[in-house]
């Protein structure tokens, strides 16, 4: 990658923490297959790596970055404590930092809300956790605005990041606002799966700048100030998306892909 990728600021204690806009996703990778696709990322560039418990690879992504030779200093790693370990969270957390070969992440997520509920009290031990240098940035994963005011007026901590399934269909400027207006950065989750590759208008702009689709919805996202974790576990195909920063779309193309959110409203 020839352009360093940009990063946005996750509110923390005692300062602020930087979050590269753009990551690998590891959702459904295991095994050799985790490993190789975290080692193409870091070859291609990307520092943000985002995993979960859920996801059962910890230790295949852990093992990467240490066989990476890439400084801790210069990664982000994100982890997820699944909802049913609510009440678990603090040996949760150990688990997957043994796991990781790491003492601390970067950000830890509540990975959805515990039977469907904010679950101030799970917040309480992420708060904990936080202070205890465990996790430099918590947030949550597929809360709503109302949740996440709920573990504000319990705890008085916002959380830094609200990670949600978004894409050019998905795009709604009122969830945009809602998020904007709390200080939670928006960081998005299958950013093609949900998008339709074939649409006019997202072809036209890729053809425009002679890239592919996915690039133009990766770049989409960096120009909103989104953070996107895009998975795959082809090594081209990583390093394609990886490369997007070496083009800009202009305020019509941005407005033309915003349009494309009216679809599924």
């Amino acid at each position: 990658m020839s352009v360093p990728v940009p990063s946005v600021p996750l509110t923390a204690p005692g300062g602020v923490v930087e979050i590269p806009v753009l990551g690998l996703g590891t959702w459904q990778a295991r095994g050799a297959e985790a490993y190789d696709a975290v080692r193409a990322a870091l070859d291609a560039g990307v520092r943000h790596v985002d995993t979960a418990t859920m996801y059962a690879n910890e230790r295949d992504v852990g093992r990467a970055l240490a066989d990476s030779g890439v400084a801790r200093e210069e990664l982000f790693v994100t982890t997820k404590l699944p909802p049913d370990r609510a009440g678990q969270e603090a040996a949760t957390l150990e688990a997957s930092l043994r796991a990781l070969g790491l003492d601390h992440v970067d950000l830890w997520l509540v990975h959805w809300p515990p039977q469907g509920r904010a679950r101030p009290e799970t917040w309480e031990r992420f708060i904990e956790a936080q202070a205890a240098g465990r996790a430099r940035a918590i947030g949550v994963s597929n809360y709503s605005a109302a949740q996440i005011d709920e573990l504000v007026t319990a705890t008085g901590v916002t959380p830094a990041i609200d990670q949600i399934p978004w894409s050019l269909p998905d795009y709604d400027p009122a969830v945009v606002d809602a998020l904007r207006s709390r200080a939670v950065v928006l960081e998005g989750y299958s950013p093609f799966k949900r998008t339709r590759m074939s649409d006019a208008t997202l072809r036209a702009v890729a053809d425009a700048h002679g890239v592919t689709p996915q690039q133009v919805v990766l770049r989409w996202h960096v120009q909103h100030g989104f953070v996107v974790i895009p998975k795959s576990v082809t090594p081209a195909r990583i390093a394609q998306n990886a490369d997007v920063f070496g083009f800009a779309l202009t305020d019509e193309e941005m407005a033309a892909l915003d349009g494309l959110g009216q679809t599924r409203r």
